[in-house]
């Protein structure tokens, strides 16, 4: 069983930051990567951002130069750090960790958090 409990979603203004955290816990052998999501209102979930164990990262163009993922491994937790905010990063903000659960190569899984909202006022 693994768990991504989030947390550092609300309400911000145009031009604001905030912080998302993300940590992973249970049954967990190794992390392949770690990164958030989003979905708006009639919109399908897209890409935010990923961090890999090998320490690439992928962001949307639409974040990119504004926010920033950043992982502790130690805590198996993930941030995103998102600054000058824009009406349009308004979303539910969904983390998603690629792991294994034990070293046999198909124990293997994406799993997902619950999700925290994260609203943006002009």
């Amino acid at each position: 069983q693994v768990t991504l409990a989030e947390s550092g979603g609300g309400l911000a203004q145009a031009g604001g930051s905030l912080r998302l955290s993300c940590a992973a816990s249970g049954s967990i052998f190794s992390i392949v990567a770690m990164g958030w999501y989003r979905q708006a209102p009639g919109k399908q979930r897209e890409l935010v951002a990923t961090l890999n164990s090998g320490g690439g990262r992928d962001f949307a163009e639409s974040v990119k130069g504004r926010f920033a993922i950043s992982r502790d491994n130690a805590k198996n937790t993930v941030y995103l750090q998102m600054n000058s905010l824009k009406p349009e990063d308004t979303a539910i903000y969904y983390c998603n960790a690629r792991l294994y659960t034990s070293p046999r190569a198909g124990d293997w899984g994406d799993y997902w958090g619950q999700g925290t909202q994260v609203t943006v006022s002009s």
